[in-house]
């Protein structure tokens, strides 16, 4: 036929892409594998931060239950004892004694005790002014500094020294103090001290 393309009777056989030559020679390597994410160092944190806060919780628990670590530097009874005695010789006048114990230790060592005496008098003097009687009931808090030192809330019935206008004297009252102690210790000889004392309740009289 006239104008129309004549394929030729006999082409080169083409080569299939099985048989076509490969680009990289010899054999293919095997596929290297991804290496996996490795998730034990987020297990290890998360367990070690649950059993960082399990030991801070028991720890606090443990501490609630065992309650203060610092011992009583003096029993109730021995501070009971302690202050009545500074509180006579307050109205006792005994100056000494209550220079033994608001020296807070230092009475032996010190050498001229004119002045400690004379403070000692003073005090005397103001607290016969105010009572005629005072008698210790009660310890009501006691509050260790150290294993020597404490502070103790105590609890005081006393006789106000000043008379009423009818000439009766007016009826025992109670008072609350503080006293500031010190447990001084010559090897088994035991001494509490009252370094300070302060009334809570005073302007009554």
């Amino acid at each position: 036929m006239t104008g129309s393309y004549q394929y030729p009777e006999h082409l080169p056989p083409q080569p299939q892409p099985e048989q076509m030559p490969s680009a990289y020679p010899g054999t293919l390597p095997p596929p290297v594998p991804y290496p996996k994410r490795r998730r034990w160092p987020k297990i290890l944190a998360a367990v070690l931060a649950v059993a960082a806060v399990a030991g801070v919780l028991s720890a606090v628990v443990f501490a609630g239950r065992r309650g203060p670590t610092t011992p009583a530097a003096v029993s109730d009874a021995k501070a009971q004892a302690a202050i009545q005695e500074y509180l006579n010789a307050l109205l006792d006048g005994d100056d000494e004694t209550v220079a033994r114990h608001t020296l807070c230790g230092l009475y032996d060592g010190v050498k001229d005790r004119k002045a400690d005496l004379a403070v000692a008098g003073l005090a005397g003097d103001a607290f016969r002014k105010q009572f005629s009687h005072v008698e210790v009931l009660s310890i009501d808090k006691n509050v260790p500094w150290s294993t020597t030192q404490a502070q103790v809330l105590f609890t005081m019935k006393v006789a106000p020294a000043r008379a009423s206008a009818r000439g009766k004297s007016p009826a025992d009252q109670e008072q609350q103090g503080v006293a500031q102690l010190l447990v001084q210790r010559d090897g088994k000889n035991e001494q509490v001290l009252v370094c300070s004392y302060v009334l809570r309740t005073s302007g009554l009289y």
